[in-house]
C-alpha cells in the first residue's frame, strides 16, 4: 500500500482510518509501513469479529494448503487500535457506511466450495459464507448508493440489498470491487447475479480482482454504459447531482 501510494503521489498521511474487507491473507499483508509513514502512534482499524478464523484450502487428491491467519500481535505492533464489530457502523462523521455482517438473502449466492474450510475449535468444517466480509456504503446525492466490496464473498446482489436496506436508499449509482465470480464452483452464479445486477442499472461497474474473465465479459455486455475494466492505479470521481 506504501509504495502504490508513493508511485500514485497519494499523501496517505490524511488517513483517518482503516476498514478491514474481511481476514484473507491478501486483504491485510499490504499495510505494513502505514503507521510510520503517517508519523503518528495509532490509528483505528474497524474488522468483522471473524477475521482471526483459522482456514485451509482441502481439495481432495492435492496437499491441503492452510492460509496464513491474521494476526492481532502483528496490528497491535504496527500501531492498529483494533475495533471489532458485527453490526454496521459509521464513519467520517456520518458519511461513509462499514455494512458489518451482511445479510444473505438471495437463493444464488451460496458462497465458497466445501475445499474451503475454516477450523471450528475442535475440527476442520467447510465455510462457505465468509462471515466477516464486509463491504463499504456511500450515499452520493442525487446519483445514489457507491457500493465498495473487498472480495466479495458475501454475494455481489447480497452486498446491494443489503446497503439498500440500511440506508433505504434503493437507487445503485455505482459498485467497485471484487465479485468472486471467477473458476468452475461459481461461474453457474454469473447469469443471475448479471440479471439482478442489470435490473439495478448502476451508472458504473468496475469489477476487479477475484472477478474472474468469464463475469467481466457477462457483465461489459449487459451494462455495456456502466462497464470498465478496473486496473491498478485508475481513480474515479463521483460527484454529486
Amino acid at each position: 500500500m506504501v509504495t502504490n501510494a508513493d508511485r500514485l503521489g497519494i499523501d496517505l498521511g490524511d488517513v483517518q482510518g482503516v476498514v478491514l474487507s474481511h481476514g484473507h491473507f491478501d486483504h491485510a499483508g499490504g499495510l505494513t509501513g502505514l503507521m510510520g509513514l503517517r508519523g503518528v502512534r495509532s490509528l483505528p482499524m474497524v474488522l468483522h469479529p471473524l477475521v482471526w478464523t483459522r482456514r485451509r484450502i482441502a481439495v481432495p487428491g492435492r496437499d491441503v494448503e492452510e492460509l496464513p491467519t491474521l494476526s492481532r500481535r502483528a496490528l497491535d505492533g504496527e500501531g492498529f487500535q483494533v475495533i471489532e464489530r458485527r453490526e454496521p457502523s459509521l464513519l467520517l462523521d456520518g458519511s461513509v457506511l462499514i455494512t458489518g455482517e451482511v445479510d444473505r438473502t438471495t437463493e444464488f449466492e451460496r458462497g465458497m466450495p466445501p475445499p474451503h474450510q475454516a477450523w471450528t475449535g475442535g475440527e476442520w468444517a467447510h465455510d462457505p459464507l465468509v462471515l466477516d466480509d464486509q463491504a463499504l456504503v456511500v450515499d452520493v446525492r442525487g446519483r445514489g448508493l457507491v457500493v465498495l466490496t473487498g472480495c466479495g464473498h458475501s454475494g455481489a446482489v447480497n452486498i446491494v440489498r443489503h446497503a439498500q436496506r440500511l440506508t433505504g436508499v434503493d437507487r445503485l449509482h455505482a459498485l467497485v470491487g471484487g465479485l468472486h465470480l471467477g473458476g468452475p464452483a461459481f461461474e453457474p452464479v454469473i447469469p443471475p447475479t448479471v440479471a439482478a445486477l442489470t435490473g439495478l442499472a448502476p451508472g458504473l461497474v468496475v469489477p476487479g480482482h477475484c472477478t474472474g474473465w468469464r463475469a467481466q465479459h457477462a457483465l461489459a455486455a449487459a451494462l455495456p454504459d456502466a462497464w470498465v475494466q478496473g486496473s491498478s492505479g485508475t481513480a474515479y470521481r463521483l460527484t454529486a447531482a
